[in-house]
């Protein structure tokens, strides 16, 4: 009699085509904005046509679908195959604006910006393994940390959201936060007394339900669905031939090495969410499609490309943990980019209901890193001081997003972003606090154990799925012992 088939992790099973469409459809709508932003954003500053600015909206959209499938489904040693949405990443605005200011924008600044994206993206696609190896200073004090700062780094995009977008004539007005608080009270009503399928696709209706309460009340903007193309198709270098100047490739790798370390934040935090710990060839898997999607999109007009944290949040929320869910949101995000119409359409969601989801949504984010930092041992002043001084940094430029204004351009590059500032004074803090100047009366770092504060014996043994280490210290284990949770082999007491 053959033995019961081993059931598949919730990350690995297939749903049936319709709920996995609706859950998908969700993940599009919670990161659309962010895709578009960045398209628009650079095609205004550059002085491009309306016509230019549409086919780069159309091409972020067609590339962040290509990279999401190559995420979640991958090939050969690249993707994570984690649930994970790849769109636009804000984090190269401020570098490419300066490349488009130094060559006077239009089609001359996308050339130049595509051509240092190519290289930028190359270059991570080959570092990428020699990046992870820093894993084993990501312990859950600083993920922990970390994956609280993306959720409060993002709730002020929320509120820019609720407030009706920045920018807007009408930013800030009362009937945007009255919308905004009506989309989060049909969330939470839908969580509370529709249970079940309802609940999982709670952010959907919402939005939905928000944007057509907002159409009779004048707040959605239709007028796009008729300025939009029926079909396009993104072709190589539409903008023309990439140019390779030094200084552009030298402030896009800089800005690619941010990316890569939200990246791995990310995929950690999904992993940690979807109760699969990301091992260290997932994170390379991982950062290699981010890369690699990069370069990609330098050729079809996108820009660099990330994880999106508030899909992380989306799959903490809505418990759907399949990867295959978020293909199917890869393909819309692709059907849209060939169809401007029907993106012009999915745009229409006013920007107040966005935000009304996008705060339940962030906000569930940071709640995740507040469950991570619980196996933390806070028994010490060590692990207190790490976090602490972490978050703060890490909102810094967030509250004041002036404050380095004044330091060198390679600076502000990498410290404008409060999660990369976060993640690195969290990594920084562990090594001074529990690596080489650990105190043997401070609390350990994780709560069942007396560990320096890298990883520990069990972590590193998932971190090397080759099992070199697991072999290493099995052959040392005598008879009675066990690997608890802390650092290494302990005798039964």
């Amino acid at each position: 009699m053959s033995a019961p088939a081993t059931e598949k992790h919730p990350v690995d099973q297939v749903l049936p085509p319709g709920p996995s469409l609706l859950y998908a459809f969700q993940h599009v709508l919670s990161m659309y904005a962010g895709v578009v932003a960045v398209p628009i954003i650079i095609g205004g500053a550059f002085k491009l046509s309306t016509a230019d600015q549409i086919y780069l909206v159309s091409a972020s959209l067609f590339m962040a679908g290509l990279a999401t499938l190559l995420q979640t489904l991958g090939f050969w040693k690249i993707g994570a195959r984690q649930p994970i949405v790849q769109g636009t990443s804000f984090v190269a605005v401020s570098s490419m604006l300066a490349i488009g200011a130094s060559t006077g924008g239009g089609h001359e600044g996308l050339q130049q910006i595509y051509g240092a994206l190519i290289v930028a993206g190359l270059a991570g696609f080959i570092l990428a393994p020699v990046f992870t190896r820093l894993l084993r200073f990501f312990p859950e004090v600083v993920t922990g940390t970390v994956i609280t700062m993306i959720g409060l780094s993002l709730i002020p995009v929320g509120v820019d959201w609720a407030m009706g977008g920045v920018g807007s004539p009408e930013f800030g007005e009362a009937k945007h936060l009255g919308m905004a608080g009506l989309t989060v009270l049909i969330i939470v009503l839908i969580y509370r007394f529709l249970p079940g399928f309802f609940g999982r696709i709670a952010i959907l209706l919402g939005l939905v339900i928000g944007t057509l309460i907002a159409i009779p009340l004048g707040m959605a903007n239709l007028d796009a669905i008729g300025e939009a193309k029926t079909f396009q198709v993104p072709t190589p270098f539409h903008f023309g031939a990439p140019t390779f100047e030094a200084s552009a490739i030298i402030s896009l790798f800089i800005v690619m090495l941010v990316i890569m370390t939200e990246a791995t934040a990310d995929i950690l935090a999904l992993g940690e969410v979807c109760e699969k710990p990301a091992d260290r060839d997932t994170v390379t898997n991982g950062l290699r499609a981010d890369t690699l999607g990069t370069a990609v999109a330098g050729v079809f007009n996108g820009f660099s490309l990330s994880a999106f944290a508030q899909n992380v949040g989306l799959v903490a929320i809505t418990g759907i943990r399949s990867r295959y869910v978020v293909a199917y949101g890869g393909g819309i995000l692709i059907v849209l980019g060939l169809f401007p119409v029907l993106g012009a359409l999915v745009a229409t969601v006013p920007m107040s209901v966005l935000g009304g989801a996008g705060l339940v949504l962030f906000g569930t984010v940071a709640a995740s890193g507040i469950r991570t930092l619980k196996e933390v041992d806070f028994s010490g002043n060590a692990n207190i001081v790490i976090v602490a001084t972490s978050v703060a940094f890490g909102l810094a430029p967030i509250v004041r997003p002036e404050i380095w204004e004044h330091f060198p351009d390679w600076f502000r590059t990498i410290f404008d972003s409060g999660i990369t500032s976060a993640a690195i004074m969290a990594v920084v803090l562990n090594i001074v606090f529990n690596i080489i100047g650990r105190d043997s009366s401070e609390g350990p770092v994780f709560s069942h154990g007396g560990a320096p504060g890298a990883i520990s014996d069990t972590d590193e043994e998932r971190l090397d799925p080759r099992g070199e280490r697991r072999d290493r210290g099995q052959a040392n284990l005598e008879d009675g012992d066990h690997w608890p949770r802390g650092r290494g082999p302990t005798a039964d007491r």
